[in-house]
């Protein structure tokens, strides 16, 4: 897809105009916005159906969610250009829920419209919990999560995506765990239904293949053809050549295989028929109480999380750098979740994909998402016969391609290119998600990167507290001197103490990084993000003293170590008969090492006098100086004539070598 030329975003950005979701920009970017909206609608309409299929929903319920989702966050929130809806990445724990309420997958009508209704009641009441997040400010949620651990998630999320619609690609039924199901994939496979396959598998070579060659296509509007739109250009026809409305059965290579519209998606004709409503005996029900809380806090605190990443995101991919207020947009969320949930529809959050289409049509202001709900609404309440032509196995396509693009092997790659640390903690956080489930694994992650920075030496008293020293430079610049470590579970007051000196008392700030044992890649990388608000904001945040801290990797945004500790460089001259004493001493007050070496010299009494004299010297920690220098104090009290010299010095770890 192609946005605006160049030419065009550099003279509107040049021009330093900032376009508002106001009335005045409804109008004013009407155009682009309409433009834009009926794109994304193109995108969003099979990705809502096939996650709401995913997710054991009704296929309409992800519409019924773009829908609510674009009409009210577009009021209520102030992102500019995130799109709101259903996410591939909520699939997992929807479906978790569905099945602990006795989702059967078809084989039980009645039980699975009961588990439906109480997925709903779940989901209603996690808006709600969501708007009291962002009426209690904890917005800044999503900075506590370690990056690696984050990436790891969606990179699960997309595994757990891929293997659960590879079967129906096939024509198959998905069932069980994710790891059974990669066990028995090869099976499933084998027993394809092959008019089903060469729908899906058509499908899957253009959504892989269209972006290669789409930048090399004439004329240009071809680029703008969304691959989504061009695999329902397809598997449509293909559907239709196959006669899916029809319940038949065919022969191929001596096997018999079933057609039929268990093969297609299922939409009611009348839009106000397919409402349902929740069923809040959830929580009342001594069976289901407890999962019905524990699924409130899944679908609360991942979603906000999601939410959350993903409106940043669009954030620092925004051309006007507009930033959004997060507690802000997760009321605006939580509103949109409770209301949708309300009426039938999936959860929702700040989705990544179509909002960066989004970016990329031009779209301009908030009512750009306005505008694809409105789409949505109109194509399945006038239209729905068009939806029940579309084959299951071109959605379960469209999944697969994006659980792909969640763990492609490019998200490996840059996560090593940072270290091999970051790689570890991904790679554990996918493994404890498939084998457990998304909240362990999540923790699994989080809990080896503790590990991880206990053992390069981060004080367990600064894990959680950032030890932090301001003083004035000038009239408009303050320095904030960092002790102990900088890593994520402290970053949160960290960033606070910055953004308050800051971006809100209106002054430059030098973070001084010098005195740290150890700062992670999540602060590295936050750091680099604040900065560039500190820029937008016409100020300056510098990050200094990192010269005595080791890199993990190239990446600059890598973890650092500090490979240097500060010590005490002790140097003493006196009268050569005093040396074996003065060695004794220093052993005695606790220094492990000490050179000595004999010299000559004359002090100031007697500049004519040159006599043999020794010189000692020792590097030591702080309190061994203080009884090194006592002894030699002592000495001196004793009538000796003895010069000391101590200066703190960085010595290289020798662990660091």
């Amino acid at each position: 897809m192609s946005g605006p030329t160049p030419a065009s975003s550099a003279a509107a950005i040049g021009s330093g105009e900032s376009p508002r979701g106001d009335a005045a920009g409804f109008a004013r970017y009407l155009r682009s916005d309409l433009l834009s909206g009926f794109l994304v609608f193109l995108i969003a309409l099979p990705l809502c159906l096939g996650i709401s299929l995913a997710s054991g929903f009704p296929p309409v319920a992800g519409v019924f969610t773009a829908v609510v989702g674009a009409i009210l966050t577009s009021f209520i929130s102030n992102s500019e250009l995130t799109i709101k809806g259903p996410a591939a990445g909520m699939i997992v724990i929807v479906l978790g829920a569905m099945q602990s309420f006795g989702f059967t997958a078809g084989a039980d009508p009645a039980a699975d419209l009961q588990a439906y209704r109480m997925a709903i009641a779940v989901g209603c009441v996690a808006g709600l919990v969501q708007i009291g997040f962002g009426l209690l400010r904890v917005g800044g949620l999503s900075e506590f999560f370690p990056t690696a651990v984050v990436h790891g998630m969606l990179a699960a999320i997309g595994f757990i995506i891929c293997l659960k619609q590879l079967p129906v690609v096939f024509g198959q039924k998905a069932a069980g765990e994710p790891l059974e199901i990669l066990r028995e994939l090869p099976e499933t496979i084998g027993r394809l239904n092959p008019h089903i396959a060469v729908i899906g598998l058509v499908s899957l070579a253009i959504l892989f293949g269209f972006p290669l060659v789409k930048g090399r296509l004439r004329p240009a509007w071809l680029r703008m053809i969304p691959a989504q739109l061009l695999v329902l250009a397809v598997a449509v026809p293909l559907g239709l050549w196959f006669d899916l409305a029809r319940e038949h059965s065919y022969s191929f290579a001596g096997h018999e295989y079933p057609l039929g519209e268990s093969f297609l998606v299922s939409v009611p004709q009348n839009l106000l028929a397919a409402i349902a409503t929740p069923d809040f005996s959830v929580f009342t029900g001594p069976a289901t109480r407890l999962s019905g809380i524990w699924w409130v806090a899944m679908f609360a605190l991942v979603g906000s999380v999601e939410s959350l990443l993903s409106a940043k995101a669009i954030d620092l991919l925004d051309p006007w750098k507009r930033k959004t207020d997060m507690n802000r947009d997760l009321v605006a969320v939580g509103v949109a979740n409770a209301v949708a949930a309300t009426i039938g529809g999936l959860p929702m959050i700040s989705e990544i994909v179509r909002s960066k289409a989004n970016i990329d049509n031009g779209g301009r202001t908030r009512f750009a998402d306005l505008w694809h709900g409105v789409f949505l609404l109109a194509f399945v309440a006038f239209v729905p016969q068009l939806i029940h032509r579309i084959p299951l196995a071109a959605l379960a396509a469209m999944l697969v391609y994006t659980g792909f693009r969640l763990a492609s092997p490019r998200e490996f790659i840059n996560v090593f290119k940072i270290g091999s640390e970051q790689l570890l903690i991904f790679v554990a956080t996918i493994i404890g998600v498939l084998a457990t489930d998304l909240l362990v694994g999540v923790g699994i992650g989080v809990a080896l990167k503790f590990v991880i920075h206990a053992i390069n030496g981060v004080p367990l008293t600064s894990f959680f507290k950032p030890f932090l020293k301001v003083s004035t430079v000038d009239d408009r610049t303050v320095q904030i001197d960092a002790s102990g470590s900088a890593v994520f579970t402290n970053w949160i007051p960290f960033r606070r103490q910055i953004e308050q000196l800051g971006l809100v008392q209106r002054n430059d700030v030098i973070v001084n990084l010098a005195g740290t044992e150890l700062v992670d890649h999540s602060v590295m990388e936050k750091l680099h993000e604040l900065a560039g608000d500190f820029q937008q904001a016409g100020l300056r945040l510098d990050v200094v003293g990192l010269e005595s801290h080791r890199q993990t990797s190239a990446h600059p945004f890598a973890t650092r170590r500090r490979v240097t500790i500060r010590m005490k460089r002790i140097t003493i001259v006196a009268e050569a008969a005093l040396e074996s004493r003065l060695v004794q001493a220093c052993r005695a007050a606790g220094a492990t090492e000490y050179t000595a070496e004999p010299c000559h010299g004359a002090g100031r009494r007697d500049i004519a006098a040159d006599e043999p004299l020794v010189r000692l010297e020792s590097i030591v920690p702080d309190d061994v100086a203080g009884r090194i220098l006592d002894a030699v104090r002592v000495a001196c009290d004793a009538g000796h004539r003895i010069t000391v010299c101590s200066e703190t010095v960085d010595v290289l770890r020798p662990d660091a070598l």
